[in-house]
């Protein structure tokens, strides 16, 4: 069996969100799969998908700022500024991160860790609503 849906984020501020739960309530199809893999990927470029802690929302906070500092706003060595100066910087904490992650189900369920969760990391000031593909297949 394989499903597919697209869904739509709301707009989130910049930094990392936790999406497990909104991609699990919109992706019901998910449910009649008895042993597989789910593939959500994001169809922007200034955005990105990651797994990691769900618990402890400092975590989200410190990824934050590690990519902020990592990957400042206005590098003089920066060519590609037409969208603002948040914009190439988004662009390569997205490739940096990724626009797409795999997880397991199991019974209709994600099988994730106890203290994992899908991260979407919003890395515009005002990055709009967001579209993922969810793509699961399984028996």
């Amino acid at each position: 069996m394989v499903f597919q849906q697209t869904i739509h984020l709301p707009a989130y501020p910049r930094g990392f969100h936790l999406i497990t739960r909104l991609v699990e309530r919109e992706f019901t199809d998910m449910q009649q799969i008895r042993l597989g893999l789910l593939q959500v990927f994001i169809q922007h470029t200034s955005a990105s998908l990651t797994i990691n802690e769900n618990a402890d929302p400092t975590v989200r906070g410190d990824f934050e700022r590690f990519f902020n500092k990592t990957v400042p706003e206005n590098a003089p060595y920066y060519q590609y500024n037409y969208e603002g100066s948040d914009d190439m910087p988004a662009h390569l904490k997205a490739a940096m991160l990724g626009h797409s992650v795999t997880i397991p189900i199991t019974n209709g369920q994600l099988n994730l860790g106890t203290w994992q969760g899908i991260y979407l990391g919003e890395h515009r000031d005002n990055g709009g609503r967001r579209t993922l593909v969810l793509t699961a297949w399984g028996e």
